[in-house]
């Protein structure tokens, strides 16, 4: 028996959907089978899961095998723990969560000072994914993608240019006007009309100057130095569901990251 199994736990897992290697230890799948029922919209967003009591006897394993499966989702902001309440499916709807992938903060005050961005589309269309587009995305060249390129401003400042590439597939429906009438999260729209749930991005992060459109649409000199931000999202299981190139101005923002 692998040495993270609880002693109380029997020598096997018993469960719907197939057993996960011998090797791997038993918290490990109860937490990948969880994370199947995540996946698989057994528990939406927003939702509370089965209690601890529930989940161990359904997978016939000890509450403290369970308990540890979940403290490492909760950890990765998959589920989110309320006293008193239970334990709920993550989303991006929260407003603590909203901008858990937004890592620049004014260099004076606090992030959430400055209210919610400014959101202006400069573009929006269906298109054709190029090359490069479709290897961060796992697709083909040439399937289809939704693109479009915004302007986030804070306090009314042009501070932050995007554009982004959705897979067509699983964004089959959503239109321009949709995305600029919505006036939440992105992140938010996406799993509660699509039932996309970003839960972890990669990013590349370089010194660049823009080009004279770029330039132009963040009001600054062509010869301004900016962050350039590339970012991938992915959904359950390691699935590319974005690509997110953005443009930032670090004259009065700047970039962090806590590092633990």
């Amino acid at each position: 028996m692998p040495a993270d199994n609880d002693p109380h736990d029997p020598p096997g897992l018993v469960a719907a959907g197939g057993a996960a290697p011998a090797f791997s230890p038993l918290y490990q799948q109860i937490k990948a089978l969880i994370l199947n029922g995540l996946q698989q919209g057994e528990w939406k967003p927003g939702e509370v899961i089965p209690s601890e009591f529930e989940l161990a006897a359904r997978y016939k394993v000890s509450q403290g095998t369970v308990r540890k499966a979940i403290d490492e989702l909760a950890a990765g902001h998959l589920l989110v723990r309320r006293q008193g309440r239970g334990t709920f499916v993550a989303t991006h709807a929260e407003q603590q969560v909203q901008y858990r992938f937004l890592r620049l903060h004014p260099d004076q005050g606090a992030a959430d000072g400055e209210g919610p961005a400014q959101r202006d589309f400069v573009d929006c269309r269906r298109g054709r994914a190029p090359a490069d587009v479709a290897r961060a995305l796992g697709l083909r060249t040439g399937d289809p993608v939704l693109q479009s390129r915004r302007l986030l401003r804070f306090g009314g400042v042009p501070t932050i240019l995007e554009d982004l590439w959705l897979p067509g597939g699983p964004f089959k429906g959503l239109t321009a006007e949709r995305l600029m009438d919505y006036h939440g999260p992105m992140y938010a729209l996406f799993e509660s009309e699509f039932g996309v749930r970003m839960v972890r991005a990669d990013e590349k992060i370089r010194a660049v100057a823009p080009d004279a459109a770029q330039a132009r649409l963040l009001q600054v000199p062509q010869a301004t130095p900016l962050l350039s931000v590339e970012r991938i999202a992915y959904t359950y299981n390691d699935v590319p569901m974005e690509l997110r190139r953005g443009l930032y101005r670090t004259d009065t923002h700047h970039y962090r990251n806590q590092l633990n």
